[in-house]
């Protein structure tokens, strides 16, 4: 019972249960009176055939009367014969019950003790029948019909007893059928169609995110488990999402604060890459931002020294004292609000070391303090980004101040080499006339043939001073433009001026190709060779070509004046001879031709150092000669 009331699965299945038995129950009993019923018809017919059969017999007695013959004797018995096998036949003796107290039993009992002593022995006895008329056979067989009525009377009774019962049988199952299925019905209806309209609508109200109804289920029942389990699960969905929007939220806020870190850091880039070696102006505004972001600090930054990776604190966002190596005694940034190391004293904070590395390079470390349960997996991840940052900035630094000292070797190495190729072999051949001419006037030699060595003298004095003059144009060209292309140009527009004529450049050279002392190298001979032209050419027009292509590079300079008395050996004027120097130097090939249009065709190709990936240019004996002679 108490499972029928909270299970609604087993009340249901109770009412199809007691639906199909009582369906069941009827079939049987429908099934069971007809069997029963069977052959009360045809007791019925054998009773009225019985009552038939009297009358015929009554009829043969008549006409034996009148015509006695052996004929109607015959018929006679025959007729008593099929009496007497109808009433004790088969089929009355199967249909009325055996009990000896049943009315039928008794009537047929009597009807056959009726026959079998009184009628039948009067019927077939000849004495009897002389004895009686034919008046006291008929009562007797009236009689005898009487009771057959009665037997027949009997056997319709039963019958339509059996039909009464079998159809109050039939009414009444139909009545408790109606009356389970109306049960069922109600609870259907009442336990299961209005309890699932009701979650219907909770869970359209839960997949819009409405988790305030509730169900109002009563009971132990399915649904009304399931009411209880919708409203459970319904507050931890509220709470799952109300939860899920917390974390939400502080992502978002998290997001935003990290999308503002990296604004900050991003802007800051510019200062930090570009602001040379002084880290307090160029970082220490973007960390105190950061700090007010990310809800940090103190951030202290150390630096080692590259040479005896001694460490050296050189910035610090929040500090009671300067740090020591501080550069600008004016500024005030570090000495600001020291509460953030009162709680570090104590104990409230925690300290996270970034390494300043950039590969296995270790150029420094970064202090940062939190609080206490503070710091999560975005911020560690920003805080790595700022040491990658402040790495590559320290490295590019560093690297910026290792170049800029490179460079200013290397250009005091040009000026040194140019002067040298230059200037210090025409002071060499000054002073070794000098010396000449001392021993002259030691021998006392005639005025002609010192004056043969002051000429010398003032050739070689006007050859060094102009030599000095294209060496400062040349380094004041290289300096104040930005490569060799600029000097190029400048140097088109001053030869243009000098000679008044058109000078065109075709400049087809990738950037950064040639390293500085190609460059001083190459325009040298470019100036070298206009200077030529604008002195011994004649020329109304001139032209310079620089490509680069199959890893050469090819120089050209050309023009349209009166060109060279001979290809084959050109006349070695000493601008002619300055130029093969350098051309040597370069490792490249000369070539000095007459065009077929008109005028001088210089060329020099030679592969760049950077195309070979060498580094440094070997020194060739003729310099180390030329060395040895101009400092001796």
């Amino acid at each position: 019972m108490k499972l029928l009331q909270r299970s609604l699965v087993a009340r249901i299945i109770a009412s199809l249960l007691a639906i199909s038995g009582m369906a069941l129950i009827s079939i049987t009993l429908t099934m069971t009176m007809s069997n029963s019923s069977r052959g009360d018809a045809a007791a019925i017919n054998v009773a009225g055939s019985l009552r038939m059969n009297a009358y015929q017999i009554m009829g043969a007695l008549q006409r034996l009367e009148y015509a006695p013959e052996k004929t109607s004797a015959k018929q006679l018995e025959g007729l008593i014969s099929s009496f007497d096998q109808r009433l004790y036949g088969t089929t009355l003796q199967q249909t009325i019950p055996i009990d000896d107290r049943h009315e039928r039993r008794r009537q047929l009992e009597k009807l056959q003790n009726y026959w079998q002593h009184s009628l039948r022995p009067a019927l077939e006895a000849p004495a009897a029948a002389t004895a009686l008329d034919l008046a006291t056979l008929e009562m007797m067989i009236v009689e005898m019909v009487s009771d057959i009525e009665v037997l027949v009377t009997y056997l319709e009774q039963s019958t339509e007893a059996k039909v009464r019962l079998l159809g109050m049988m039939q009414l009444l199952f139909l009545v408790l059928i109606a009356i389970v299925v109306s049960i069922a019905l109600y609870d259907v209806r009442h336990n299961l169609v209005v309890p699932l309209r009701q979650l219907m609508v909770l869970a359209r109200e839960a997949a819009q995110r409405n988790f305030k109804p509730r169900s109002e289920l009563r009971g132990s029942d399915e649904l009304a488990l399931l009411g209880h389990t919708f409203n459970k699960m319904s507050a931890e969905l509220a709470t799952s999402y109300a939860a899920l929007e917390d974390k939400v939220s502080r992502k978002k806020q998290e997001l935003e604060r990290s999308n503002q870190a990296l604004r900050v850091m991003h802007d800051a880039s510019r200062s930090l890459y570009g602001g040379g070696n002084d880290l307090c102006s160029s970082a220490a505004p973007m960390l105190r931002e950061l700090e007010k972001l990310l809800d940090i600090g103190p951030i202290r930054l150390s630096l080692n020294d590259p040479f005896d990776q001694r460490e050296m604190p050189v910035l610090e966002t929040h500090s009671r004292t300067r740090p020591e190596y501080c550069r600008d005694q004016e500024c005030h940034a570090c000495l600001i609000d020291p509460r953030p190391l009162e709680m570090v004293s104590n104990n409230q904070s925690q300290c996270l070391l970034l390494p300043i590395s950039v590969g296995d390079t270790l150029l420094g470390t970064l202090e940062v303090w939190y609080h206490q349960e503070r710091l999560n997996d975005s911020t560690r991840r920003l805080l790595t980004m700022l040491a990658d940052q402040l790495a590559t900035a320290v490295y590019l630094q560093r690297r910026i101040e290792e170049q800029q000292h490179v460079t200013l070797i290397n250009e005091r190495t040009i000026i040194a080499r140019e002067l040298h190729d230059s200037l210090a072999q025409s002071l060499s051949y000054l002073k070794m006339q000098v010396a000449r001419l001392e021993r002259m006037q030691q021998k006392d030699a005639s005025r002609e043939m010192q004056s043969a060595v002051f000429d010398e003298l003032r050739t070689g004095l006007n050859s060094a001073y102009r030599q000095l003059r294209e060496l400062l144009t040349t380094f004041r060209l290289k300096l104040e433009g930005p490569g060799l292309q600029f000097a190029l140009r400048q140097t088109i527009e001053e030869f243009s001026q000098r000679m008044a004529i058109t000078v065109e450049l075709d400049y087809d050279v990738p950037p950064y190709l040639l390293n500085p002392n190609e460059e001083i190298h190459v325009l040298q001979i470019i100036r070298e060779a206009l200077a030529n032209t604008h002195k011994h050419a004649q020329a109304h027009w001139a032209g310079v070509t620089v490509h680069f292509a199959d890893a050469r590079l090819l120089v050209r300079i050309e023009d349209d004046g009166i060109g060279l008395e001979d290809d084959s050996s050109p006349p070695m004027h000493y601008g002619l001879v300055i130029i093969r120097d350098r051309t040597t130097t370069l490792n490249g090939e000369l070539s000095i031709t007459n065009r077929p249009a008109g005028g001088a065709s210089i060329e020099i190709a030679f592969t760049p150092l950077t195309a070979r990936l060498i580094q440094q240019q070997p020194v060739t004996a003729a310099s180390d000669s030329h060395l040895g002679t101009g400092t001796s």
